[in-house]
């Protein structure tokens, strides 16, 4: 079994998740008492929500940089970085180590073509939805993107940062998130993809009809399946 190296922390509400559902994945696959091999290196979510605001990504690639070398040299095989925003430096911290990082958005891009989706809603912090680190990844992989309207992307990235991060789940945010997502679904899309780690707290598949992808469970099932490709 590889040994999976997380960055994390951003939140520290989905890192979680992560941990968990890797873990439930490979006692799903092996049985008996097996978990899986994980380092985590978790940080300080305020220094790099502090970064993201003031645009300095140079400084939040250096910060996950070294979280990344720590793992590479803790014995990590791969790497994850546990969240969908901090995939826009991707490509500065892969350059900082040898060890190979999953990313997120190709893990999602497989699970759609998998189902036949090819166009789809994306949720998520406002640089994910609003910049195109994600959705050109997810174009690529010949998957349209819709996005929100300018107000409805303040109100699902607000909801993100002053509440599911902080592990605070509101009806009233559930219902907002539903009428934005129903708007997506009327100008063509075909399925949500909760394109921000938290959103899952929020959100489940019993909420809606059309389908929902939830990116931290894709990507934790995609690590756990790589894991145990030497099983």
């Amino acid at each position: 079994m590889k040994t999976i190296g997380i960055i994390g922390g951003m939140s520290f509400e989905s890192t979680a998740t992560y941990y968990k559902s890797i873990n439930e994945e490979v006692a799903k696959k092996l049985g008996g008492l097996n978990s899986a091999k994980i380092v985590l290196y978790s940080l300080n979510f305020e220094e790099i929500a502090a970064l993201q605001e003031r645009g300095d990504w140079d400084g939040a690639a250096r910060i996950l940089g070294e979280a990344a070398r720590k793992l590479e040299a803790a014995g990590a095989h791969f790497l994850l970085i546990a969240t969908n925003t901090m995939h826009k430096i991707y490509d500065s911290i892969q350059a900082q180590v040898k060890i190979p990082i999953l990313h997120i958005a190709l893990s999602t891009a497989a699970a759609l073509k998998e189902a036949g989706i090819k166009k789809i809603g994306l949720l998520g912090t406002k640089f994910t939805m609003s910049e195109d680190f994600y959705i050109k990844i997810l174009s690529e992989q010949g998957i349209e993107t819709l996005t929100p309207s300018e107000a409805d992307m303040q109100e699902v990235s607000g909801i993100i940062f002053s509440e599911l991060c902080k592990g605070q789940i509101k009806e009233k945010s559930k219902e907002k998130y539903l009428q934005i997502i129903q708007k997506l679904q009327l100008i063509g899309a075909e399925a949500i993809v909760l394109g921000c780690t938290e959103i899952g707290l929020l959100l489940k598949s019993s909420d809606t009809k059309i389908p929902l992808f939830d990116t931290c469970i894709i990507h934790s099932k995609n690590a756990a399946k790589i894991a145990l490709d030497d099983q």
